[in-house]
């Protein structure tokens, strides 16, 4: 029954002749795209529509909406008493403990932040089935690019509570050698790029991953996670057509939550929001409750099937909500009201949405919830507790990883920091490094 719906909300821009309105002008003057596209020696325009003779001026308000696809209400309970959940009761609890893993963890991180423990720090609170759910629908060999708010993904692949943290702490156990910013996650073993912080740049990678998969014929799919902000970037506008017009499988996500930082998404665009720019560059398109992970879950799935055996990009917006601070550099009370967000966070957090479908259920009850969420926190402790005591890395891991035999130059500012160090090295912490 899902399928029936989310097809219901999916628009895509086929091959069939398509008008400006319902009274086209007669068949002799018609442009037929099908046969156009199939004339592959011919380099002619083509135009996809009719010929008319009135003139016609289409503003918003004449094209409908993309609906918001739903399966669970806030209460918890199925919106359409026709819908069944095809997800049972051990991926359902499986799915509610990895939201509560990244939900505490990024409480317990957020705050070593404020203490002076780490650097920096994103959480995802508010967002946690955007994450989850899509993640659970994807196949493990499929390709993710994240922005800063996909943990949830990495999480449910295998990424480990000590892998994340020591990211944050920079330490010698941490994948990336200490060398990006904490949050920006990556793992080759997961099929996860590592995270880039200029907005949107993955999105065109993820077009050209997904290309380079089409022209081998490998079965795998690429997503790419990126907010409303950033659809504002020229990279995502070049993204969507390179995606349409080279018919990638491809899954462009957006994470709609409302605030660019402090720009709302009132003042970031007009018309119907990111779904509705998919139809225009000749994408397919779904908009989806984000705060419900059994809709993210369906619609992510069949994206996925939608693309695979089309050969189209297809643009997921979920809606929802970023409850905590755009990042431990912002005070989003200078925006927002308290008032706003407590309301956000009780009325239509996914959390509680889920953890109510699993009581109606009868899944779930107020003991496993304390043991479950004593356990994440001991967990995320530990793991703290082990990433502060380790190392950082070599220092000269600085040079490495960049090119497979270093080149001249990089071997030239090496042993200049090294001698650096040597004359200078009663003024650093090298104590905190391996030797």
């Amino acid at each position: 029954m899902h399928s029936k719906l989310i097809l219901r909300n999916l628009r895509a821009v086929g091959t069939a002749v398509r008008c400006f309105q319902s009274s086209c002008a007669s068949s002799s003057t018609q442009l037929n795209l099908e046969t156009q596209n199939d004339s592959r020696n011919s380099s002619a325009p083509v135009f996809p529509v009719d010929f008319t003779s009135k003139l016609q001026v289409t503003t918003e308000r004449d094209v409908a909406k993309i609906p918001i696809y739903q399966v669970l209400g806030s209460d918890g309970r199925l919106t359409d008493s026709d819908q069944r959940i095809d997800v049972d009761e051990e991926t359902t609890v499986k799915m509610y403990e990895a939201m509560m893993r990244q939900n505490i963890l990024d409480g317990i991180l957020y705050q070593a932040q404020r203490q002076g423990r780490i650097s920096f720090y994103m959480t995802s609170f508010g967002e946690e089935g955007v994450a989850v759910g899509s993640a659970s629908a994807l196949e493990s060999t499929d390709l993710v690019y994240g922005q800063y708010r996909e943990a949830g993904v990495l999480m449910w692949r295998g990424f480990t509570l000590s892998d994340f943290i020591n990211q944050c702490y920079s330490n010698d156990e941490d994948l990336g050698r200490g060398r990006q910013m904490p949050v920006h996650y990556g793992s080759r073993k997961l099929n996860f790029i590592t995270l880039s912080s200029p907005l949107a740049t993955q999105v065109p990678q993820a077009v050209g991953s997904a290309y380079a998969f089409k022209l081998a014929k490998n079965g795998r799919c690429v997503i790419a996670y990126f907010g409303e902000g950033a659809a504002s970037e020229g990279d995502t506008h070049a993204a969507f057509n390179f995606a349409a017009t080279l018919q990638c499988p491809v899954i462009l996500f957006c994470r709609n939550n409302g605030y660019a930082i402090s720009t709302p998404s009132r003042e970031q665009y007009r018309g119907d929001a990111i779904a509705g720019r998919a139809v225009g560059y000749g994408l397919a398109a779904v908009r989806v409750d984000g705060n419900d992970i059994f809709a993210v879950r369906n619609a992510t799935k069949y994206a996925r099937d939608y693309c695979m055996s089309n050969n189209i990009g297809v643009v997921i917006e979920a809606m929802t909500y970023r409850v905590g601070h755009h990042s431990t550099s912002d005070d989003s009370s200078a925006y927002r009201s308290k008032e706003e967000v407590e309301d956000w966070d009780k009325s239509y957090n996914p959390i509680t949405r889920l953890r109510l479908f699993m009581e109606h259920s009868n899944w779930w009850n107020e003991e496993k919830e304390k043991l479950l969420a004593k356990q994440i926190k001991a967990d995320v402790l530990k793991a703290v507790a082990e990433a502060e005591k380790k190392l950082k890395p070599e220092i000269s891991e600085l040079f490495t990883d960049v090119y497979y035999e270093m080149p001249d130059h990089l071997m030239e500012q090496s042993a200049y920091l090294a001698d650096h160090l040597k004359k200078y090295g009663e003024h650093y912490p090298l104590d905190n490094y391996k030797k």
